[in-house]
């Protein structure tokens, strides 16, 4: 049986799309590179949609070959004639009765001809500012960070609060779970920036900090202040500006699907349905009843096809959207809760639309900034196109990450897995982790790919101390700084903070009580995000999976710099074999880096590289650039 893991190989990334941000009506160069021990097609073309209709452009075969000979490459000449371009590989091999024709698309190899959804894709847009493209993001709740002296009192909290002390558990579900304020304040994280800069992020994301009746703030009572509990608009300023000094970005958390039932435009709605904001919601006829997010009275949803709503909202420098992106305020950007609900409901299908004018007035009023959507499900529809820089989803890493590592069904039994009937995380193998990631990848074009939340849990998710094996999420944390994307960090992972839910995973932070550090990963986070900052494999290079077992997985981060080698392993493993022709080049060339390179040994025999070590556990070597420009023929990307 042939080898899965060769075939040819195209992701979409630097390596084989040098321009990465084309304008419509550019020619681009698109490359493909393929195992000779594959085969050796006599043609290769692209196939490309222009207009809705196939085009086919020829591929040159580049001179000299890669990997001691063991690769060839193509490249094509593909003109961008709409906003997103879309193509896959055709390859026409020699066969006993005529030629044989092969594809290969954003899912894989085939055999056979491929629908267009499962196409490659690149779309005809600005590149991202540097700071957003290798943002590694750290997390904050802010009512569970930390509170300063400033801090509102516990007994002077609002009616619908309880004040709880910062050690007093937190209950994961009950009538209490959203009433319970420990009073962590936006002053109090300026206190700890230093913390969050010593770990090697560079953009703090706050989740809302605008007035609600909650402790998590996403049912905003108005979008016009930053709530006082936090300290107010001034508490803000400071924040940003101290986080700018130490070169940290500052996103907001913004809810376009809902507001909170006690919001200013929701209490004139619900008391004249001849007001302009009634317009703004979903109403029954009688007045009586109005849709919400989830069936939640306490989160009524925003209806989009209203013109004032709009307005206010998202359109042009006086709009929520603008406001806090602008002086005093100056934030970097924004997450979009809930994002693929919004201007969603029933026929009505408003979501691109709302998207488009949001990011319309980001590029109007502050050009650069990040665009985040929430989007937990398969998000490569509601990622596609050119309005989002990237995603805060689960399907293609976080959930196939906590599968492959969990203690099992009946160990995770009570664990929330996404929201799924399963009664705990059921465990996958190896193989069915780099399946699930790459089919669920495999419809976002690189640079969303590379610009969505890789994170190992969030405020919304358990824990993954929780769910994980015992050494676990330290190979989670590893592999989302090493795989595509940007790492995301949620305030506690540094501590190996444990939780069953969403909400019990928001312990406050365990600053003086060192006996509430179930772990204490703050060296091996910092060395992780050293690596990534010093690589440009990691940050901008190609992913090619080289080798899976059921508790090991390898794969290689290729780039014209040079190309990195990683075995991330759940068990301790002997025999784990690489051909020799499949690694980025010579292994003679390769030299162990990252936190713990004697995580693994590996050692040539016959045509293969063969891996042994122990598990949990990750170990990266660092090898020579993949196709050197000036003996290859290749641009440097």
């Amino acid at each position: 049986m042939q080898d899965p893991f060769l075939a040819p190989h195209h992701d979409g990334s630097p390596l084989y799309v040098p321009d990465q941000s084309p304008a419509v009506g550019d020619s681009l160069a698109v490359r493909v590179r393929v195992p000779v021990r594959w085969g050796a097609p006599g043609r290769v073309f692209v196939r490309s949609v222009r207009d809705g209709e196939g085009h086919y452009d020829e591929a040159r075969r580049l001179p000299g070959e890669a990997g001691d000979g063991a690769w060839a490459c193509w490249e094509a000449r593909v003109t961008a004639v709409n906003p997103t371009l879309r193509y896959r590989f055709l390859f026409e091999l020699p066969g006993d009765h005529g030629p044989v024709l092969r594809w290969l698309n954003a899912v894989g190899p085939s055999r056979r001809d491929t629908p267009d959804r499962d196409d490659f894709r690149i779309d005809c847009r600005l590149a991202p500012a540097p700071w957003a493209r290798d943002a590694v993001i750290y997390q904050v709740f802010p009512d569970r960070f930390a509170r300063s002296s400033a801090a509102v009192p516990l007994d002077a909290l609002p009616d619908w609060a309880v004040g709880c002390a910062w050690d007093e558990p937190v209950q994961p579900r009950g009538e209490l779970t959203p009433r319970q304020v420990y009073g962590g304040d936006l002053d109090g994280i300026v206190d700890r920036l230093d913390h969050i800069r010593s770990l090697g992020a560079t953009v703090l994301y706050l989740t809302p900090f605008f007035p609600a009746r909650s402790n998590h703030r996403y049912d905003a009572s108005t979008f016009d202040e930053v709530d006082p509990l936090l300290g107010g608009n001034a508490a803000l300023v400071r924040l940003v500006e101290a986080a700018h000094a130490r070169g940290l970005a500052v996103l907001g958390d913004l809810t376009v699907n809902h507001t909170g039932d006690a919001h200013d435009w929701f209490l004139k709605a619900a008391a004249d349905p001849t007001c302009e904001e009634a317009a703004f919601y979903y109403f029954s006829e009688d007045g009586t009843e109005y849709a919400s997010w989830f069936g939640v009275p306490s989160l009524p949803k925003l209806d989009w096809s209203s013109v004032e709503l709009r307005r206010r909202f998202v359109e042009g420098p006086d709009s929520v959207v603008a406001k806090w992106l602008l002086p005093p305020y100056n934030l970097d950007g924004w997450r979009i809760d809930v994002a693929n609900m919004t201007g969603r409901h029933g026929n009505v299908d408003l979501n691109r639309e709302v998207a488009g004018l949001i990011r319309g007035t980001m590029d109007a009023v502050r050009p650069g900034l990040m665009l985040l959507a929430e989007s937990t499900g398969d998000a490569t529809e509601d990622l596609s196109r050119r309005t989002w820089d990237g995603g805060m989803t689960y399907s293609n890493f976080t959930r196939p990450l906590w599968q492959w590592l969990a203690r099992g069904d009946q160990a995770t039994a009570g664990i929330n897995f996404f929201g799924t009937p399963a009664p705990g995380v059921p465990r996958i193998d190896g193989g069915d982790l780099v399946a699930t990631h790459t089919a669920l990848s495999s419809g976002f074009s690189w640079r969303v790919r590379s610009q969505n939340m890789t994170a190992l849990n969030t405020h919304d998710t358990a824990r993954a101390s929780s769910v994980m094996i015992d050494g676990g999420a330290a190979v989670g944390l590893a592999l989302a700084f090493l795989l595509p994307g940007l790492p995301t960090l949620f305030a506690g992972d540094e501590f190996g903070l444990r939780g069953t839910n969403g909400e019990d995973a928001r312990t406050p932070m365990p600053w003086e009580d060192l006996d509430r550090r179930p772990a204490d990963a703050r060296a091996l986070i910092a060395d992780l995000a050293a690596l990534r900052r010093d690589a440009p494999a990691l940050r901008n290079g190609a992913v090619r999976w080289l080798a899976a077992t059921p508790d090991v997985v390898v794969f290689a981060r290729e780039h014209a710099e040079e190309s990195l080698v990683v075995v991330a392993a759940r068990a301790d493993h002997d025999g784990v074999r690489v051909p020799l022709d499949l690694l980025p080049g010579p292994w003679a060339d390769a030299r162990p880096v990252g936190p713990d390179p004697r995580r693994a040994a590996a050692e040539e025999a016959e045509d293969a590289l063969v891996i042994s070590g122990r598990g949990p556990g990750v170990a990266v070597w660092r090898l020579p650039g993949v196709l050197a420009p000036a003996r290859r023929g290749w641009d440097n990307p």
